[in-house]
């Protein structure tokens, strides 16, 4: 039988310091190529997605996950212009606040006010959900 046609599976990692700043990082490789994004990335074969997310905050940051707490899933076919992806997306809080970029993150830095900044994809909308969450829990 031959396999289903379906979307790709990525994870977004939306991480919170102790003063309510959020980490982005800035793309490397396009699509949005020096643009701000969330840390994250696909998910390999036989990883859950909850490894990938951790997996993919450290490649790109140099930072440990704490605990993660699911903001959703986004699913829009047009959230990625290379074609359609789903992402599960996990929230986390951490202390500390050093970071050092990696990977496919040409820079990380801690943002106050994302809020006006052109993120890539879908993570204004990702960060606007995220940070509803985190003030009402």
């Amino acid at each position: 039988m031959s396999r289903p046609r379906t979307p790709l599976l990525t994870v977004d990692c939306v991480v919170f310091n102790p003063r309510g700043q959020v980490l982005l990082i800035e793309r490397r490789n396009p699509p949005f190529r020096g643009q701000l994004a969330l840390p994250g990335g696909f998910v390999d074969v036989g990883e859950t997605v909850e490894d990938a997310c951790r997996r993919e905050l450290l490649e790109e940051t140099g930072v440990k996950a704490g605990r993660l707490t699911l903001v959703g899933v986004y699913s829009d076919p047009e959230r990625d212009p290379r074609g359609h992806t789903a992402s599960v997306v996990f929230m986390t809080r951490v202390r500390s606040s050093k970071v050092q970029a990696g990977d496919d993150a040409a820079a990380a830095q801690w943002i106050g006010d994302w809020r006006t900044l052109p993120l890539a994809f879908d993570h204004v909308k990702i960060l606007a959900d995220a940070t509803r969450m985190a003030s009402c829990c």
